[in-house]
């Protein structure tokens, strides 16, 4: 890329959703093949300058970058955008010959983060390797279990804890299924809903409470932390997943799992600093 020309130089893009879907796109007026992937042509997409700073320095930012284009590219919708999609996705930009695009330089790369839409289009912020120093490098103390239920940490079996139904109504955040109790309590609190069909397959939903169906045997009404961003329609297959309260009662008694309880419920709060003695 030294001995190239300005006049050659073209920018390119290379998304990487987390479902596995990958976009190219390029500002160039015509398709380029970069690293066996078609960059499709986005003239509307520009991204701002990279903004790059020390670090390791004291009050120093991350690396930083906004991406900004026209939600007119079939690539990057709307209605993608607002649902989540893009939400986490791999980018890649580079800069290449597009006489001879076989050597790209690449400018920053990193992860999309907040997005926001305007009436221009669209701003992704893109958070740089470097946005890992703004996290905390050990976790935090908490009563609550720090793991999520059925992961490496926590070691519960789900196989026999999800379960597939499909939908028979659909009032804003509250979702009724075909599906008949599994047992007593609220089992799904905590946990998940993703979409098998539909506008929102693919997507997934927090469940903050469930319960069974009002006036109706043989199913199971959850209420979602957030409504589904897209309409939902009657016969969409989900799978629903149990979720857990993360306290030790609960992992205690309903998974027998105490062992691998990742919190410290008895450990003294900061209030114990402020008694007097004798209290």
């Amino acid at each position: 890329m030294a001995d190239v020309g300005v006049t050659t130089v073209a920018l390119c893009w290379r998304v990487e959703r987390r479902d596995g879907v990958a976009v190219g796109l390029t500002g160039h007026d015509r398709d380029l093949l970069v690293d066996g992937l078609v960059h499709r042509a986005a003239p509307g997409m520009t991204p701002s300058a990279i903004a790059r700073s020390g670090v390791l320095e004291p009050g120093a930012e991350a690396d930083t970058m906004d991406v900004a284009g026209a939600l007119s590219s079939a690539a990057i919708g709307e209605r993608d955008l607002l649902s989540g999609r893009w939400d986490g996705a791999r980018v890649r930009v580079f800069a290449v010959d597009w006489t001879d695009p076989r050597a790209p330089l690449t400018l920053g790369e990193g992860v999309i983060g907040a997005v926001e839409l305007g009436e221009d289009g669209f701003t992704a912020e893109l958070r740089g390797a470097s946005a890992a120093f703004d996290r905390s490098v050990v976790e935090e103390t908490s009563p609550e279990c720090r793991a999520t239920l059925g992961d490496r940490r926590c070691r519960v079996a789900m196989a026999a804890r999800r379960r597939f139904a499909r939908v028979t109504a659909c009032e804003g955040a509250v979702v009724t299924l075909d599906l008949a109790a599994a047992g007593a309590g609220d089992l799904y609190a905590g946990g998940l809903l993703r979409w098998f069909g539909g506008a929102n397959s693919g997507l997934e939903s927090a469940v903050a409470a469930s319960e069974p169906g009002a006036g109706a045997t043989g199913t199971t009404r959850v209420t979602l932390a957030r409504a589904p961003v897209l309409v939902v329609v009657p016969g969409v297959l989900v799978e629903l997943s149990e979720g857990c309260d993360r306290s030790l009662a609960t992992c205690a008694g309903r998974f027998g799992n105490a062992v691998n309880f990742r919190g410290e419920p008895y450990l003294p709060g900061i209030d114990l600093l402020t008694r007097y003695p004798g209290a």
